[in-house]
């Protein structure tokens, strides 16, 4: 794709700047750590004092990644979160993603925005559900990963099991950059095998702040550790290769993954962590486009929005929507045009997000996050440029599995619960539904998972003090169809046709039977089966 020449000095910095920049997202099963280890890469980067995670989720401080109530009632992560910050001479985007199944779509849409993600392990559980199908999501968008097995505090699994689960499960050859000195459970410290030195680590403040660390050789490793060393030195002798421990190549390509160990609650091994982010993670380069062309970094700014989040400024009751800037320098007030829409706008109100905080930003480069702030016509997967137009793949909604008819509690704040309704439907925290027979009081609610209704609940309480009640409907699954199905399904029991926000009819069936029932007594009625599944 050619691109309107920029000055080479303005190419060069650009491309200079792309290059440092390292945007991943942490990815897991719940409970896994994942908001614990966004805490501690944070700490190790010198940009926050003390950790939030303290012993354990009954005695944790509030993570600056989770900021919702329900986050910090919970002690889980419900929505994804930008950090940004800067590592040796690096910049790290670092996009922590919802810990919980019921909110895949969310995480889908923050993998669309990375360029490598970092797969968190649970030393005592190995690759978990959500893990595997997680893991499937960058398979499919071919995101090199990065192994961190974590909670190596702890008892747990033996490391040579965890390295053939992650082999005979995923397909990857792990590539071990640190190993564990210690069994689970008695975590002494690490051996780097990339500058062939322990790391030994002791606990400091019960994980809030870094861990006190002392650095030795093998020889005096040897002789501090004893057994310990000398056990899982010949444990790591059957499968690291000292002289090679990193194939660039196969990881770039999907087929082996760098490994580490630590203890992001106890920030042991973290340090090393991002040294492989800074020094091994892919940085920015051209993303492709709808028609499969890519733009080069060099190019016009271009970018897309991969997530829009209200009540983040409780005062203000603004709305931002975060776009990943794919080429070019993004400047504060620059004019930029909405591919969708073809309409344009100035950027005013730029800023960069740290958590819940936030900072107005003048510039940003390849690969990192600029949270817009009140660009109301933004939608997620939008494509903004300037100059050359191009438009970016879209992310796709999941398949709902789960449908509740929402309905105001308070007929006098009918307009309250009609503004909620429309501004969590604008953020893909939940897909609405809707029919003339229903009408627009009682819009049904479509959710990947049942949490996604108790968020809307608690967020039209608090955030549009319109409280609502909820009633299930029996429907399972979904099918994509057409208007016209709507008056045939009508006479059928356990069906339903309704119309979602991006024009697209649903049929919606109580179970597998009565959409068979449907195929076989109309087979003239088009049920095309939604094509993002849960992950």
């Amino acid at each position: 794709m050619s691109s309107p020449a920029q000055s080479p000095a303005r190419a060069t910095e650009i491309t200079g700047q792309a290059e440092r920049r390292r945007t991943f997202a942490v990815i897991s099963h719940p409970d896994a750590g994942k908001s614990t280890l966004t805490e501690a890469l944070a700490l190790h980067a010198k940009v926050i004092g003390t950790a939030g995670a303290t012993n354990g989720k009954s005695n944790r401080k509030d993570t600056v990644s989770d900021w919702q109530q329900m986050e910090k009632d919970r002690g889980i992560s419900i929505s994804s979160a930008a950090l940004q910050f800067s590592y040796r001479d690096t910049v790290i985007n670092l996009l922590d993603t919802p810990g919980h199944a019921d909110f895949s779509e969310d995480t889908y849409r923050v993998l669309a925005a990375v360029d490598c993600a970092v797969m968190l392990v649970d030393a005592g559980k190995g690759l978990e559900t959500q893990t595997m199908k997680l893991f499937e999501v960058c398979r499919q968008r071919n995101l090199p990963i990065i192994t961190v097995i974590n909670k190596w505090d702890r008892p747990g699994l033996d490391p040579l099991e965890l390295m053939d689960e992650i082999t005979e499960r995923t397909g990857l050859t792990p590539m071990p950059l640190t190993w564990a000195i210690g069994i689970a459970g008695d975590f002494r410290g690490v051996w780097d095998i990339r500058r062939n030195e322990f790391a030994k680590f002791a606990r400091n403040s019960s994980g809030a702040q870094i861990a006190l660390t002392e650095y030795m050789t093998p020889e005096a490793a040897a002789e501090s550790e004893g057994d310990a060393w000398d056990d899982s030195i010949e444990e790591a002798s059957l499968v690291v290769d000292t002289d090679a421990p990193l194939d660039l190549e196969a990881f770039y390509a999907g087929k082996a993954t760098p490994l580490l160990f630590s203890s992001a609650a106890l920030n042991f091994g973290v340090k090393q962590i991002l040294d492989t982010l800074v020094d091994f993670a892919p940085p920015a380069s051209p993303r492709p486009d709808v028609s499969g062309e890519t733009r080069p970094v060099e190019a016009p700014f271009s970018g897309f929005v991969f997530k829009v989040q209200a009540g983040m400024n409780q005062a203000h009751r603004d709305h931002v929507a975060f776009i990943r800037v794919c080429s070019g320098m993004f400047e504060r007030g620059m004019v930029v045009t909405q591919t969708r829409t073809g309409k344009s706008f100035a950027t005013k109100y730029a800023q960069q997000v740290f958590g819940r905080d936030r900072e107005v930003i003048d510039t940003a480069f390849p690969g990192d996050v600029v949270g817009l702030v009140n660009a109301s016509t933004l939608r997620v997967g939008d494509t903004l440029f300037v100059e050359e137009p191009v438009e970016y793949p879209a992310i796709p909604l999941f398949a709902p599995e789960h449908f509740q008819v929402a309905r105001s509690k308070d007929p006098s704040k009918y307009k309250q619960f009609r503004r909620g309704i429309e501004q969590l439907e604008h953020e893909g925290v939940i897909q609405v539904l809707r029919s003339d027979l229903r009408g627009d009081q009682a819009p049904v609610l479509a959710a990947v998972g049942p949490m996604q209704f108790e968020v809307v609940e608690d967020r039209m309480h608090h955030d549009f003090n319109a409280p609502m009640r909820l009633e299930r409907l029996p429907y399972t699954l979904a099918r994509l169809t057409t208007p016209d199905a709507a008056a045939t399904l009508s006479t059928v029991h356990g069906a339903e046709v309704l119309e979602r926000s991006d024009g697209e009819f649903l049929a919606l069936f109580n179970d597998i039977w009565a959409m068979r029932r449907v195929e076989k007594n109309y087979p003239e009625l088009p049920l095309t089966e939604i094509g993002t599944k849960r992950e």
